[in-house]
């Protein structure tokens, strides 16, 4: 039996993630400045990611076009970010698949394991429960100067820069 433990993402991957990944779809980004996306999306990308919106709501996201669905999207996309309920998450690994996506995130508090497994089952990397921004911050040593236990232990920094 599958469970969220087989597709917990270590250090080395999430850091691996975080570093190849240049464009990030997310979809329900939100144009409300207070909501956790348009939040998460505005300091990727600050910290130099392309932000892609979907969601049908809105013609315009942070300055960026947005976009209906994943499959309307006229460029490559690194990483699917899903602010969605985990009951939406199927259709959008399915999509995610077809546009040739090579991860499949998803937010705090979002499990879906039958999604999970079909992506990875794909060929793409899956991380779950987590919030892309929170582990940016966290492993490019933006939390751990303000005093807050990242678990990450160690007297020097990344290799990795992150801009």
């Amino acid at each position: 039996m599958v469970s969220a433990a087989d597709f917990e993402a270590d250090i080395p991957t999430l850091r691996r993630i975080l570093a190849e990944s240049h464009t990030i779809a997310i979809v329900g980004l939100s144009q409300n400045w207070h909501r956790p996306s348009n939040f998460a999306a505005k300091y990727l990308q600050h910290h130099g990611y392309r932000i892609i919106p979907v969601n049908p709501a809105y013609d315009e996201v942070l300055g960026e076009k947005c976009y209906a669905s994943l499959r309307e999207i006229p460029e490559k996309v690194d990483v699917v970010d899903c602010f969605r309920r985990a009951e939406d998450i199927p259709p959008l690994a399915e999509e995610a698949i077809a546009i040739g996506a090579k991860v499949l995130w998803l937010q705090l508090g979002v499990i879906n394991l039958e999604a999970a497994a079909r992506a990875r089952a794909a060929g793409l990397d899956v991380v779950m429960d987590r919030c892309m921004k929170i582990e940016h911050a966290r492993l490019c040593g933006g939390l751990n100067f303000v005093g807050v236990n990242t678990r990450v232990v160690s007297s020097k920094r990344p290799k990795t820069v992150f801009n």
